[in-house]
């Protein structure tokens, strides 16, 4: 019998990948919301729908933070609010830890654990305020087997002759 992925790993995978969709190269982020074990939304970092984005004119900076991106997090909730799904009782995996404005979002639209890959720049106020509000949060690890395991799979199936 296969060892399958267990189902942190397999979501944070999603995000990884996922993430290989931003636009927005001070930081390729990636966000999976799951709602029992179930995908209901996901989103990557990016300029607003139809706006030109930073991989394609360059970065809009303030105060160092790039402004043209809307943050995966806000992405992935925002895609759940335009197809009316509830984010209540849910739970997000992202590459990077979320800042500060996002961790606001995510509480607030009930979010109740925070499961992320990266640490980046944790905020303390961020951090404080999961704590207040008993949203927990993990950092979660891919095991490598699971890759190589893949990667092994598509070998053999390409060695094969139909």
């Amino acid at each position: 019998m296969r060892d399958r992925i267990p189902w942190k790993q397999y979501f944070m995978m999603q995000a990884l990948v996922i993430a290989q969709r931003s636009t927005c190269n001070r930081a390729l982020v990636g966000s999976v919301l799951v709602k029992d074990n179930r995908i209901i939304g996901t989103g990557y970092n990016g300029a607003v729908t139809g706006q030109p984005h930073c991989d394609e004119v360059g970065h809009q900076m303030v105060d160092g933070h790039c402004v043209r991106t809307i943050h995966s997090e806000i992405n992935s909730l925002t895609q759940c609010a335009k197809n009316g799904v509830s984010t209540s009782n849910t739970e997000i995996y992202v590459t990077h830890f979320p800042c500060y404005n996002c961790t606001k979002a995510l509480i607030q639209s009930g979010v109740k654990r925070i499961n992320y890959y990266f640490n980046y720049r944790d905020n303390p106020l961020a951090i404080k305020l999961l704590q207040d509000c008993g949203v927990e949060y993990e950092q979660i690890k891919i095991d490598r087997k699971y890759v190589e395991q893949l990667s092994r799979k598509l070998e053999d199936d390409e060695g094969q002759v139909n």
